[in-house]
């Protein structure tokens, strides 16, 4: 037995009677894979322009004075990703080549030790250069100096690593990366997270794979599983399991089964189930709903589902699914997401996408895969990490080491 294995032992003899009553199968660590988000993928950086001056370097902090005169100090603050002040030894070289070749005085300034200094002034759709001109030629060492504006692009997003800084210090202007990630999430966070997860990761898919055959062998539903947990101060507890049950009650459904009994949906609502049931303890109720049928089929239907489902919550007094951790066998459809994102869920990790239907990845659907014969699924969602929603969360594709084989599907059906 290799390290590897003794490792996933030694974690799953730690975890609690019923989890590892439920584990039948061999568990091998497998790999995450962080999502990674709309903006970065197709938003590297959107280019404004801005103008730019230069000045002895006894008169920059007067012309800087200047110019937040002309400007609100909320779009001055607008570019902390780039230098306000750049030496012309710094500029980038393209930069340099223009500027030097423009007059004897311009060469002057960019031969040896120079005692000038370049400005960004500020946005050029907020600005007048005749204005700003005029203004820097009042300055004291400006007289009678032929003032420099020059219009150049610039980022105006600030750069998601220290490379991409350092790019744009060559393409555009001097650039500082200040240790974060305004495209997603911060790269210190998705590292702490992947490192609190990857120990027991394996398990918990484990068990959505094991609920997927079973609810498939019953007829219940397509061959996708969910595995919900609490993770708490080192401690892990399994909080729901759920299989796909979509097929349950064909009669009473369209042709694609019943949405509401998605593995994601009847996961989330085992959850609700057994905060309601801690609700109607406490207060010594028991309504009984008057549903024609229902629709959530978040009743256990498997001997594994009701293992789990009997088990009390541990932390009944929470918000739903608020920062639980969510394992699938399948990337979830657009519905099930958005369940996701309004349950409040932490993490969520899935194995296999859906390249489709899927909702959590932000790559385009479908586009150049080869199984799918040129369909195409439009642009990806990436809803995980939307700057338009409410709720963002850390999301990861898992690829086995192969000990799990793969749960095939139609690529067009909504897991």
């Amino acid at each position: 037995m290799d390290e590897e294995e003794n490792s996933i032992h030694r974690i799953l003899d730690a975890q609690d009677p019923v989890v590892k009553d439920l584990v039948r199968g061999e568990v091998e660590h497998g790999v995450l894979i962080p999502l990674k988000t709309t903006l970065e993928l197709r938003d590297d950086y959107v280019t404004a322009k801005v103008l730019i001056t230069r000045t002895p370097l006894k008169t920059a902090n007067p012309a800087i004075m200047m110019l937040r005169e002309l400007l609100s100090e909320e779009v001055v603050k607008c570019f902390p990703h780039l230098r306000r002040c750049a030496k012309p030894c710094d500029l980038p070289a393209h930069l340099k080549a223009q500027f030097m070749n423009e007059s004897q005085q311009s060469r002057q300034i960019h031969t040896g030790k120079s005692n000038w200094i370049y400005i960004i002034a500020g946005p050029e759709s907020m600005l007048k250069a005749d204005e700003v001109r005029q203004e820097l030629a009042k300055l004291e060492g400006m007289e009678g100096e032929e003032v420099f504006i020059r219009s150049i692009p610039v980022p105006m997003v600030a750069p998601a690593s220290q490379v991409q800084a350092a790019m744009w210090s060559q393409q555009f202007w001097p650039a500082v990366y200040r240790k974060n990630n305004p495209l997603g999430p911060h790269p210190s966070m998705i590292a702490r997270s992947t490192d609190e997860i990857s120990d027991d990761a394996a398990i918990w898919m484990s068990l959505a794979h094991q609920v997927a055959h079973q609810s498939q062998a019953e007829g219940f539903g397509e061959a996708m599983g969910a595995c919900v947990i609490q993770r708490e101060e080192d401690k892990t507890t399994i909080v729901a399991l759920a299989g796909d049950a979509r097929w349950c009650q064909r009669g009473k459904c369209g042709p694609e089964g019943n949405p509401m009994a998605h593995c994601v949906m009847r996961a989330i609502s085992m959850v609700a189930q057994k905060l309601v049931r801690c609700e109607n303890r406490q207060t010594q109720t028991n309504p009984t709903p008057i549903l024609e049928y229902e629709c959530f089929q978040d009743k256990p239907m498997l001997e594994d589902e009701r293992k789990v489902f009997e088990l009390e919550h541990p932390s009944p007094d929470g918000y739903l699914c608020h920062g639980l951790e969510m394992y699938l066998t399948h990337e979830p459809c657009v519905m099930c997401s958005m369940a996701i994102l309004h349950s409040r869920m932490g993490k969520v990790v899935f194995r296999h996408r859906m390249p489709l239907t899927g909702g959590l990845s932000a790559e385009d659907r479908g586009c150049g895969h080869p199984s799918l014969g040129g369909a195409d699924g439009g642009r990806g969602l990436g809803l995980f990490w939307r700057r338009e929603l409410n709720w963002s969360l850390i999301a990861w594709e898992w690829e086995s080491s192969g000990c799990m084989r793969p749960l095939e599907v139609d690529k067009a059906i909504h897991a």
